[in-house]
């Protein structure tokens, strides 16, 4: 077994429990970092403390500086459009074409029973409620990533959503099936959204 200097060790450990990072790409990280100068460690030290000051916006569960959003507290929004995401991630991608300026809703993932992600786990009641209490709100459009959690999530919140007399919509073709949200080009992304087709 291989022993390295506890410091080493400690900062494998919290890198190993990001995800996608293994045991052993957290360890080529923590050596790259290691060879930097001190003051840009401290700088990425501070950047990461930073982010434990991250509120979650009240309206619509993404990340904010405060606890109400830019986007929720932007009179010029459409507040007649409301954009539902998995992730707030997947905010800034919609946001770079552009071509969206409606309200948006963070689920909390997309419906995955195999990894734990039932219909409890995600933020439904919330949305049902926001719904049922908003009459300005007059579209629904769905924006998932077009694999098969997405589309079980698609079919469920569709069926959630019909009783509720507000026009509901899902992006358009052009997303390539089995691909994900965040990686999408903001042109294809962009088409996706003009193009959106009603459920």
């Amino acid at each position: 077994m291989r022993k390295f200097p506890e410091p080493i060790q400690i900062a494998t450990a919290a890198l190993n429990r990001l995800p996608g990072v293994g045991p052993k790409t957290a360890l080529r990280y923590v050596y790259a970092l290691v060879k930097r100068p001190a003051k840009e460690l401290e700088t990425i030290a501070q950047a990461i403390k930073a982010l434990a000051h991250l509120k979650v916006c009240e309206k619509c569960f993404t990340y904010s500086n405060d606890s109400i959003c830019e986007y929720c507290s932007n009179p010029a929004r459409d507040k007649r459009l409301l954009c539902v995401v998995s992730e707030p991630r997947d905010i800034a991608t919609i946001e770079s074409t552009g071509e969206y300026k409606g309200l948006y809703f963070v689920l909390g993932g997309v419906l995955n029973p195999i990894d734990g992600q039932t219909v409890e786990m995600l933020r439904i009641k919330e949305l049902e409620a926001l719904l049922a209490k908003s009459e300005i709100i007059s579209e629904i459009i769905l924006a998932f990533s077009p694999n098969i959690h997405g589309e079980t999530t698609i079919l469920f919140l569709t069926k959630l959503l019909n009783n509720l007399n507000k026009k509901t919509s899902r992006l358009a073709t052009g997303l390539p099936m089995g691909a994900e949200l965040e990686y999408a080009d903001e042109v294809t992304l962009m088409n996706a959204i003009k193009g959106r087709t009603k459920i």
